[in-house]
């Protein structure tokens, strides 16, 4: 009895938890992530392009217009001078990584990134929000 009791705990606490990090999630995260800016950087929409997961692809069809998107809305990622990774952590299906940037004036900003495991293996960005840093100086 008592057998079969810790095998359906077991089962309740596996089904109940999210998705364990496979070990190299953090590395492909970061990778991911790493290659998208130094695109940026670099003016190449194709490739900056190919780490969006389909839905955001679904929502720019083309490099033009995703990049179109990343100039107008996202400056501190399309200009950042740094980059250091923070907190990375499980969220939903995929993970959250915060990503601390320095942009062209020298401001901090905290991009938060969501990214998912696609089907073939390869982790691609869902999405990224922006705010504002702990600037202490001006």
């Amino acid at each position: 009895m008592k057998a079969a009791s810790t095998l359906v705990l077991c089962a309740a606490l596996f089904f109940a938890s999210p998705l364990a990090a496979r070990a190299d999630d953090a590395g492909d995260i970061q990778a991911t992530i790493s290659a998208q800016l130094q695109a940026l950087y670099a003016g190449n929409g194709a490739e900056a392009y190919s780490h969006a997961a389909p839905n955001i692809q679904a929502i720019f069809p083309s490099p033009g217009q995703f990049m179109g998107m990343v100039q107008s809305a996202y400056d501190p990622v399309y200009h950042s001078q740094s980059a250091v990774f923070g907190a990375l952590r499980p969220e939903g299906s995929g993970f959250r990584q915060e990503v601390h940037l320095t942009d062209r004036n020298g401001k901090s900003w905290v991009a938060s990134y969501t990214l998912q495991r696609q089907p073939d293996g390869s982790m691609k960005i869902t999405g990224c929000s922006l705010r504002k840093g702990d600037d202490v100086a001006v």
